[in-house]
Order: C-alpha cells, then structure tokens, then sequence
C-alpha cells in the first residue's frame, strides 16, 4: 500500500527541547552546569554539611531542627537560649535530657566560633594562628582565631549563590520590563529608556556600593544585592529591547493583534517567551560578576557584617597573615571556580540557543 511506503515523520522539537538537545553535547558546558548544581545543593544544605547544631533532635518529648539557626537565628528555637545551652549540645541535650537524642552534620565543626576541646568527646580544639594548617579534623584549616575554614567555605557557598541569585533576579526582571517596554512601543518610550539604561550604564556598580555603605548606618548584604540588581540590568534590557524590535513585526505577533489580544499580553505572553534565549546569557554571566563584586566588597572589608561566613572575608583575614597559605588557596579556588563555572554556563547556553553559532561551528 502506498501508506506502507511512506515515511513517518517524527513531531519536530520544540525550541527548548532542541537547545538542551544542543547543550548536552557541549562535555564542558555539562561539567560546568553539574558544578553549579553541587554549589546549590551544597548552599541549600550547608547546614547539614558543617556545623555544631543537630539537624534534628529529640529534646523534652519534642523534635527540633536547630541547624535553621545558622539560616536565621528566629528559625532556632528559643528553648535552647531559655535552657542555656549556650551554642553546645552533645554534652548539654544528655546532661539535660537523657532520653534525647540527635542526628549531627556531617562535619562537626562551626563557621562563626572555634570548637572547643571535648566539645565533641575525644576530639582536641582547634588549633589556631599558624598551628591551623590543614589536617584530619579541620580538612581546609583554621584561621587566626581557630574557626574552621571549611565550615566557613560550605556556609558561604550560601551568601555566595544568595548574592548572585537575588541581585540577577532584579536585574533581570528590571532590565526585561524596561527593553520589553522600549522595543514594544518604540518612539518616544524606546527613546526615553535607552536614555535611562546609558545613565545607568555609566555608573560604576562598586563605587556606588562603597558610596552608599559609607552613609548608610547599618549595611547588610540584602542592602548589596540591591545595590547590584539595580545597576547591573542594563545588559539585559538592551538585548531584551532588540529582541522585541525583532519579534513584533512577526505574524504571530500580528495574529495576536488581530484576536484583539492587548500590549501586556503581547508582551508578556507572545513575544517574551520567544525573546528569552539570549537574555538568559547576560544574567548566568551576570551571577557569575555579583559573586565577584561580593568577594571583592568582602576583601576589602565592606561586606556581609559578622558573623556571617563569606567567601571573601576568609580571603580578608589572609591580608594581615599571609604565612597562612590556606587562607588565600581554598576560598580563592572557590571563587574561581565558580565564577568560572557560571560563565562556561553562559556560553554553552549562548552556543545551544543561537542557531548562527551552532551553524559557524560546523
């Protein structure tokens, strides 16, 4: 039969489909991504990885999970400060409660304080100044005061993503309205938001921070994140804006008009999800900047205020002890990694989703 002869034909892929179909081919955009997803599991659960609290106990006939202190202190419930356990519970859940019981981190080992000797039964206190190399209790070292180094670095893993995450998230959701707004509309609009993005563009994102921490009363890094997310959209509303300069003239574009169909929703539900491939490479390479611009406000002694672990605070108390090699290696290794990854990221997206790159590569 004439049917029988016939080939079948396979549905055609969607554009996302495609592009991981693309992505998948690139071993080092793969390895970069699979990092990033071992930072974040290591930032979600950093508290379960390092630290000096239990993950879950069984204290007076109810069950706690003190580790969401190192999250937010109001997460720890107040039972414990009423009890004084003064941040030690292996010795005090047993004096206090002989029925209690409770599942630890993996590592026993605090990033704000040093852990003291028998604090864990059998095990000596930390070492600190230039005693606190590396070694089988503290696998990164100590720094000058006897904190662990690797709690520090599992527990900025946190700050660290936090801090890229949040900041893009303004930055993109600015600079996608703002470009969205720009191309849409065009003429006077399109004028006065390009006016806007140059201005902006012409502001240095950490002389700002530097200026704004030098009168604000009490800096956060909520405060930072801000600060970044408001000045680092500027790359993304100008390709979201060539974008829909490209997109509206489109017949589906035309068909939406036609169906009586509004501005927002043409926007914001037509041409949006088909303008978003090549936004989405400024915001990876722009997480990958927020997490530098945060080391470096760390370094130099603005960031996060104590006793919150950053990866560049540990990299700042090097400055004045140079001798301790261990202090400058992991969380410098950290940070390049990282910002190594994100970008590697961004170009395979960039590869995946471009179809003109994919075709010069042939």
């Amino acid at each position: 039969m004439e049917g029988d002869n016939q080939e079948q034909i396979s549905p055609s892929q969607g554009f996302w489909a495609e592009s991981w179909k693309h992505y998948r081919r690139n071993p080092v955009g793969i390895i970069a991504l699979s990092f990033v997803v071992f930072l974040t599991t290591v930032a979600i659960f950093a508290p379960a990885i390092a630290g000096t609290k239990p993950v879950v106990c069984y204290y007076k006939n109810q069950l706690y999970m003190p580790c969401l202190g190192y999250f937010n202190r109001s997460l720890e419930s107040p039972i414990f400060t009423k009890d004084k356990f003064r941040g030690t519970y292996p010795k005090n859940l047993q004096e206090k409660d002989p029925n209690s019981w409770a599942v630890w981190p993996i590592i026993f080992q605090d990033p704000y304080r040093r852990v003291r000797e028998n604090e864990w039964p059998g095990r000596p206190a930390n070492p600190s100044r230039d005693q606190g190399h590396p070694n089988l209790y503290n696998l990164f070292g100590t720094d000058q005061y006897g904190v662990d180094i690797f709690a520090k670095m599992v527990h900025g893993t946190t700050i660290a993503l936090l801090v890229g995450f949040v900041s893009m998230g303004i930055a993109g959701s600015v600079g996608i309205f703002i470009g969205a707004i720009g191309g849409y509309f065009g003429g006077w609009v399109d004028s006065l938001t390009s006016r806007l993005t140059e201005v902006v563009l012409c502001i240095p994102t950490l002389v700002l921070i530097l200026a704004i921490i030098a009168v604000v009363e009490k800096p956060t890094i909520w405060k930072t994140m801000a600060i970044i997310g408001a000045t680092g959209w500027t790359g993304i509303a100008r390709l979201t804006r060539a974008e829909f300069l490209r997109l509206k003239q489109t017949e589906f574009v035309m068909a939406a008009r036609a169906s009586g169909a509004g501005p927002i929703r043409i926007m914001f539900a037509h041409i949006l999800p088909n303008a978003l491939a090549p936004v989405l490479v400024p915001i990876t390479f722009g997480i990958a900047s927020a997490i530098l611009v945060e080391g470096a406000l760390s370094f130099l002694g603005f960031g996060p205020p104590p006793p919150t672990a950053s990866w560049g605070s540990v990299l700042n108390s090097a400055r004045s002890n140079l001798q301790l090699w261990w202090l400058v290696v992991f969380p410098g290794l950290g940070i390049f990694l990282t910002v190594l990854s994100y970008n590697l990221v961004g170009e395979a997206i960039q590869d995946a989703t471009d179809p003109r790159l994919r075709e010069a590569k042939k």
